[in-house]
């Protein structure tokens, strides 16, 4: 009698695709992870702290160092960066100590993705040419800035401060900016929202000048556990 072997190796197919579907979608993810778009540069690499060191002062306070005391205050600060910032499976983790988190490379015009996530009452900020900021925070605490939601270039006097809607996602969820600046001006959008429409940011170290042309862009340090993830960065003309 002739066996149809068909319907065996039908089955055989299946499980083998089954396997190789469990034993790669987690390697699928991985890659997925901190890979960035065509065009884009990955800021963080899910590994290490390569193109990062820690925060020595600000803008105005670095220019006033020699090169010898810059050098000397990036030793400290790098030291202390690395026991506070750690890469924990593809996520970049704050513990809450410490100071912010800064790029090796300054940038002038650019697009910025970055991907965040807070803990209740979280607070925390992207800074641009080395400046104060793009907002992060918990809208649902009982402050009425907090309200306005996450997005806002908080620390303007002049210019608007607030974004023009919340679209924060829930607390321990991810969110992301998407980031561009050009010259002076500033555009976010917080989970494809548009919440601040070509805004100027104002130099907020000094006051009675424009933003500083390239600086270092930054994870600020706001006292609380924070994670960052697919951190992507275009340079524009």
């Amino acid at each position: 009698m002739q066996v149809n072997s068909a319907p065996r190796l039908s089955l055989l197919l299946t499980a083998v695709v089954a396997v190789l579907a469990v034993t790669a979608s987690p390697i699928l993810a991985e890659e997925k992870l901190n890979t960035p778009p065509k065009g884009f540069k990955a800021l963080f690499n899910g590994k290490d702290l390569t193109n990062w060191q820690g925060l020595v002062g600000n803008p105005k306070t670095r220019a006033e160092m020699s090169d010898e005391e810059l050098a000397e205050a990036q030793k400290k600060a790098d030291e202390e960066m690395r026991a506070h910032w750690e890469p924990k499976d593809g996520i970049l983790v704050f513990d809450g100590k410490g100071k912010n988190l800064c790029t090796k490379k300054k940038y002038g015009n650019f697009e910025l993705y970055v991907d965040w996530k807070i803990e209740p009452k979280g607070d925390s900020g992207i800074y641009l040419r080395g400046t104060p900021q793009v907002q992060i925070w918990d809208p649902t605490v009982e402050v009425e800035r907090n309200s306005v939601g996450s997005g806002g270039l908080f620390n303007n006097k002049i210019h608007p401060s607030t974004p023009s809607k919340c679209a924060d996602n829930p607390i321990g969820e991810w969110n992301t900016f998407w980031i561009k600046m050009v010259d002076d001006k500033v555009s976010v959008k917080l989970n494809g929202e548009l919440v601040v429409d070509n805004v100027v940011l104002e130099n907020y170290w000094e006051r009675d000048k424009p933003i500083y042309p390239k600086e270092a862009i930054e994870l600020q340090n706001h006292g609380n556990t924070l994670y960052f993830r697919n951190i992507y960065v275009k340079e524009l003309p």
